[in-house]
């Protein structure tokens, strides 16, 4: 069945006025698009030695005869911007020619059909006119256009023209299918509907980068300038160590910057990659990055790297020596047990840990903390760290949970540990499996991992449960900034760490070694309270706690200020099939009069 609508547009030719109805024709149960319709300009009808013509519907067809004209030819077609009355628009323009036969003497008009491919829109145009000679006073083919059709970038329309009457072949009828180009073609770009996808925008990001030697630390400010019609950017530097992304409001600024500060030792590669992330009005969350990449290495001293190869070199060569006197004296008999209860006992690193880090996006402040901890492990520690944000790459080609599944697998096989960090946003997460409100951070809306700890907790929580032990599982918290109450129930028949202060517990835990023996304690020297922060990572990390800190006295709802009750970025839906995937292989409920979650797991 077809619906049709008709729609009356003023047409400017010399000496007349025009309203032009054009049919506006939309099969049923698709929604006819307000953006398919004629400009009431630049419509050119009448020419000279032309005496008669009339532009109007498609309702007054005339009746199919057997002698009929022939068919028309086409003409260039035109594509560019128009003007109405809320600014530019992109239009084409539509020309077709008369043949110069015997036939013309029969013509009695054209009619013009335009399909929207992707509405399944038409539009229908019908020119009239009588003809007595067969060439315009030029001598010249008569020459008819169609002017100011508006149309939307990168959309197919079939474009087809017959001359009236049509014979009963219907074999006069010619047809062409037109492309738009997209909004990056210097014919369009100046369209408003272009210039709201950011078309036009140079944001002309300049980095300026500077490397304090003593504090070990570098610093990056990207400037760039904003877009007229976006209020908000995310700014995101990375490499293969990190990724850390930062928002900033335009506020009717025209010049932003953003500034990012890492510490020396948490890169390995001098090559890092700026990307800026505009949210246009039109294409929102799926507009065009910008992106650029930089060295720092050239502005950092270049003694100072001639210094570190040199003591790389000789720490390298003092461990070469220890391992071939160790491995020389490896048959010696040991001292007498007296001389050795006198000694202080030696502890050995017999091999590289490996730590998988399970967390919460809560807040920026609170992912630069799990950052610096992963920094601390890995230089102060010798631990290798792994992390989702750190090897972000690996986990869009498998998809999170095959990430996570190998790597517990890759531990459970191994004397490697899962460290648990707990937070507001593990436990609201926990809830929210065992039935609770679902919950969105918007934190795991910027990652470009996602979020990770809800399959994280479907995997990990069945296996903790049927352990026979706990050994691969530690479970901590940051007490400056979270609590005891923001462990899962789970989790309640474990040790519970508190970081920084017993940080020294958790790496002896990391290591398979008892801190405490008989008729002694041991230490490892630098990771107490009082220590850590002694040296540059560990400064690092102070630092990062203390502002986060900070910032929840300053914020007391901070939680609920990241908390998002629907996402524009269509990830509501995906972290919902998330929700009810993952959860499929746990069963939970809440006793009603406790906070106490107790798991089953099925078989």
């Amino acid at each position: 069945m077809i619906r049709a609508s008709f729609l009356c547009i003023q047409m400017s030719a010399p000496d007349m006025n025009l309203i032009v109805p054009v049919e506006i024709r939309s099969h049923a149960g698709l929604t006819v698009s307000s953006s398919f319709w004629i400009l009431n300009e630049h419509q050119d009808c009448r020419q000279p030695g032309l005496d008669h013509c009339k532009i109007s519907n498609c309702s007054d067809k005339p009746v199919v005869i057997q002698l009929a004209p022939t068919g028309p030819d086409w003409g260039p077609e035109n594509i560019g911007v128009g003007l109405d009355k809320h600014g530019t628009v992109p239009v084409m323009n539509v020309t077709w020619k008369l043949k110069s036969d015997a036939g013309i003497l029969k013509l009695h008009g054209s009619e013009i059909d335009i399909l929207d491919e992707s509405t399944n829109q038409s539009m229908c145009v019908q020119f009239s006119y009588n003809f007595s000679r067969q060439l315009n006073p030029n001598y010249e083919r008569w020459t008819f256009s169609l002017d100011g059709v508006v149309v939307d970038p990168g959309q197919t329309y079939v474009v087809s023209v017959v001359n009236l009457p049509e014979p009963e072949s219907r074999d006069n009828r010619i047809r062409k299918r037109i492309t738009l180009p997209r909004c990056d073609d210097s014919r369009i770009q100046t369209a408003r509907i272009c210039l709201e996808n950011g078309s036009m925008w140079e944001p002309q990001m300049t980095p300026s980068i500077s490397v304090d030697e003593e504090n070990e630390m570098l610093s990056i400010v990207v400037s760039f300038e904003a877009a007229q019609y976006s209020e908000r950017y995310q700014v995101s530097i990375q490499n293969q160590d990190l990724h850390n992304s930062k928002n900033i409001s335009k506020e009717n600024r025209s010049s932003l910057n953003v500034t990012f500060e890492f510490g020396l030792w948490e890169l390995s590669q001098c090559e890092m990659l700026l990307t800026i992330q505009p949210y246009f009005l039109r294409c929102k969350n799926h507009c065009w990055q910008h992106k650029k990449k930089i060295d720092y290495c050239p502005y950092y001293p270049p003694q100072t790297f001639l210094l570190k190869a040199v003591v790389g070199l000789l720490v390298i060569d003092v461990f070469l020596f220890y391992l071939l006197w160790r491995a020389f004296h490896k048959d010696s008999v040991d001292p007498p047990s007296s001389v050795t209860k006198d000694q202080p006992k030696g502890f050995q690193l017999q091999e590289r840990k490996r730590v998988l880090i399970i967390y919460s996006l809560d807040h920026p402040l609170y992912k630069n903390i799990v950052l610096k901890l992963c920094g601390f492990l890995a230089t102060k520690c010798a631990t290798e760290v792994v992390l989702d944000l750190l090897d972000s790459a690996r986990v869009g080609v498998l998809g999170s949970i095959q990430w996570l599944n190998w790597h517990r697998e890759q531990i459970e096989s191994s004397s490697d540990k899962i460290l648990i960090l707990c937070s507001p946003g593990v436990q609201a997460k926990w809830r929210a499996m065992c039935g609770a409100k679902q919950v969105f951070l918007r934190e795991d809306i910027c990652s470009p991992v996602g979020d990770m700890l809800t399959p994280a907790l479907s995997l990990i929580v069945p296996h903790f449960i049927r352990s026979a032990s706990f050994e691969k599982y530690i479970v901590a918290y940051f007490d400056d900034i979270c609590s005891e109450a923001d462990v899962p129930s789970p989790f309640n028949i474990t040790v519970r760490y508190k970081l920084m202060k017993q940080f020294e517990e958790v790496f002896f835990r990391i290591l398979d070694t008892e801190k405490h023996e008989p008729g002694r304690v041991n230490h490892i020297e630098g990771l107490s309270k009082d220590m850590y922060h002694q040296c540059p990572s560990g400064r690092a990390l102070q630092d990062a706690i203390e502002a986060f800190h900070a910032y929840q006295l300053e914020h007391p709802q901070w939680f609920e200020d990241e908390l998002l009750e629907s996402s524009d970025l269509e990830v509501e839906e995906t972290a919902a099939e998330i929700y009810d995937d993952l959860t499929s292989n746990i069963i939970t409920y809440c006793e009603p009069d406790s906070a106490q979650v107790i798991s089953h797991v099925t078989t």
